[in-house]
C-alpha cells in the first residue's frame, strides 16, 4: 500500500517513489564554515536530505545562513533541523528548515501542554510549507506513555499515533513518522504494529527507518542492514538512515547499496537464489561483489530478517569480492556479527554508540574505539557510548554499561540506567568506565 506522498524542499517522500538516503552533520551548527563543507561532501556522496542539530535560536539563525550558503552555491538540499524539548525553537526552525525533526512528548512535561504547543507547531508548518519528522525512539518515550504501555514496541506505536491523529484533525499530513531502536527486534515490531494500525485506518504516512546507535564498522553496517531490511522487503519504509560513530559521510554509501537493492528490485532477484547444499541443510548463497562491504550490506539484507524473524537458525554464504575469494575467518567474522545483529547468537559485546552530532563535545569515534579496544573480550556485556544527555540516558536503556557526555570535558558513567559517577574529566573517563565494569561483572 502506497504511504502519502510528504514534500521537503525538492524532495518528495513516500507514495510510490524510490527510497530516500538521510545523513546527519556532526558539527557544530554555529560553525556555518565547516557545516557548509560539511554538506557538500555530504551531496558528493548522495545525500538527498540533510539533518543538523538546532537546540538553541542561535542555532536556528545558523541554520539559515548554512541554508543561504548552500543555495547560492547551487545546492538545493533539503535541511533538517534537529529540536529537542523547546517548543519555541521548533516553531523559529519550521520557519527556516525545509524539515523539522521533533519529538512531541518532549515538549513540555503535561500532555496537555505538549498538544498546545504542537498545535501551534504545526500551524507554522503549514504556512511555511514544512515538512515534519515525528520522531519516537526506545528509550525516550514520555513518562505518560511509559505508565500506560511501559517501554515497548507498543508504547512507541501508541505515542506516535497520538501525535498523527492531532496532525490529522489540524489538516496537516505532510507529516514522516519513525520509531527507532538500537535493538533490531524492537524496531522491527514497533514499525510493524504502526504500519498495520495505519493501514487499517487507511492514513498510511511515510516512515523513515533506522536503527539508532548501531556503532561502527562492520558490526554497524550489518546491525543497520538488518534492521531496515526487516522491513523494506514487506515494502514498509519511504527514507533511511544508516547511524555510524564514523564520518557521516561513510553512512551515505551503505544507506545507497540498500537502498538501490530494493529500489531495483535486486533483493527479490537475490532471495530467488538461496538455496540449500543438501536436503535439510541450512540456506546457501553466493556473492560476488565489488567490495567487502557491497557483501556484507547485501548478505545481511537476504539473511538477517530472516534471522530475525526466525525463520532460520543458521546460514551458510561464500563470497567473491573484486575477484578475490573471501577467506573463511572473514566470512566466520562476518556470520557472528550478523548472528548477533538479528539477536540470535551473542558472540561479543554489544555496543550501543550514538553517531554524534553538533551536541556532542568530546570525540566521540576516538573514544569509542578505544572503549571497544579495551572490552573486546567481554562476551555478551551491553556497553553504551553516547554523546550527549538528549538521547543518551534514554537511548541506552538496554546497555548494562555507559559512558555519557555532560558537557565540556565533562562525562557521566552509568550502570544500567542510573549515573553511577557524575562529571568525570573526560581524561579520566574511560578508566573509570572500565573500573565500573570490572566491578559489577
Amino acid at each position: 500500500m502506497n504511504s502519502i506522498q510528504v514534500k521537503a524542499g525538492n524532495v518528495i517522500i513516500g507514495g510510490n517513489t524510490p527510497i530516500k538516503i538521510q545523513t546527519m552533520c556532526n558539527t557544530f551548527t554555529q560553525d556555518v564554515e565547516k557545516s557548509v563543507k560539511q554538506c557538500e561532501e555530504m551531496v558528493n556522496a548522495g545525500a538527498q536530505l540533510i539533518r543538523l542539530t538546532t537546540q538553541g535560536l542561535k542555532e536556528v539563525e545558523a541554520l539559515k545562513e548554512i541554508k543561504a550558503v548552500l543555495r547560492s552555491k547551487g545546492i538545493d538540499v533539503p535541511l533538517v533541523a534537529d529540536v529537542h524539548f523547546s517548543s519555541e525553537v521548533a516553531i523559529e526552525a519550521a520557519k527556516v528548515a525545509d524539515k523539522v525533526r521533533i519529538n512531541p512528548g518532549n515538549f513540555a512535561k503535561e500532555h496537555s501542554v505538549a498538544c498546545s504547543q504542537f498545535a501551534k507547531f504545526i500551524e507554522v508548518c503549514k504556512e511555511y510549507g514544512t515538512a515534519v519528522r515525528i520522531g519516537i525512539n526506545h528509550g525516550s518515550l514520555g513518562e505518560r506513555i511509559i505508565n500506560l504501555y511501559g517501554d515497548t514496541p507498543l508504547g512507541m506505536k501508541e505515542a506516535a499515533k497520538e501525535w498523527l491523529q492531532m496532525c490529522h484533525d489540524n489538516t496537516f499530513s505532510n507529516v514522516v513518522i519513525s520509531l527507532k531502536a538500537s535493538n533490531t527486534i524492537v524496531m522491527a515490531q514497533a514499525y510493524r504494529l504502526l504500519w498495520e494500525d495505519m493501514v487499517k485506518d487507511g492514513r498510511v504516512y511515510p516512515l523513515h527507518l533506522g536503527v539508532t546507535e548501531a556503532g561502527n564498522g562492520d558490526a554497524g553496517r550489518i546491525k543497520s542492514a538488518v534492521g531496515i531490511a526487516a522491513l523494506l522487503k514487506d515494502g514498509i519504509g519511504s527514507t533511511i538512515r544508516v547511524s555510524l560513530t564514523e564520518n557521516p559521510v561513510n553512512e551515505i554509501p551503505v544507506a545507497g547499496i540498500i537502498a538501490e537493492y530494493f529500489n531495483s528490485g535486486e533483493y527479490k532477484e537475490s532471495m530467488k537464489g538461496i538455496g540449500h547444499t543438501s536436503e535439510g541443510s541450512v540456506p546457501y548463497k553466493k556473492y560476488e561483489c565489488a567490495t567487502w562491504e557491497e557483501f556484507i550490506i547485501k548478505a545481511s539484507c537476504d539473511f538477517g530478517p530472516l534471522l530475525l524473524d526466525k525463520v532460520i537458525d543458521d546460514f551458510n554464504v561464500t563470497a567473491i569480492c573484486d575477484g578475490k575469494e573471501v577467506g573463511s575467518e572473514m566470512v566466520d567474522d562476518f556470520k557472528d556479527n550478523l548472528m548477533q545483529a538479528a539477536r540470535r547468537k551473542f558472540t561479543k559485546p554489544e555496543y550501543i554508540a550514538c553517531p554524534g552530532c553538533g551536541r556532542t563535545l568530546y570525540n566521540l569515534e576516538e573514544t569509542f574505539n578505544e572503549v571497544k579496544r579495551r572490552t573486546s573480550h567481554l562476551k555478551g556485556v551491553r556497553i553504551a557510548i553516547m554523546g550527549c544527555i538528549v538521547n543518551g540516558p534514554g537511548e541506552m536503556a538496554d546497555a548494562d554499561f555507559g559512558y555519557v557526555g555532560e558537557g565540556k570535558g565533562k562525562v557521566a558513567i552509568y550502570k544500567g540506567k542510573e549515573p553511577v559517577l557524575r562529571s568525570v574529566p573526560q581524561e579520566e573517563a574511560i578508566d573509570a568506565l572500565l573500573k565500573i565494569i570490572e566491578e559489577n561483572i
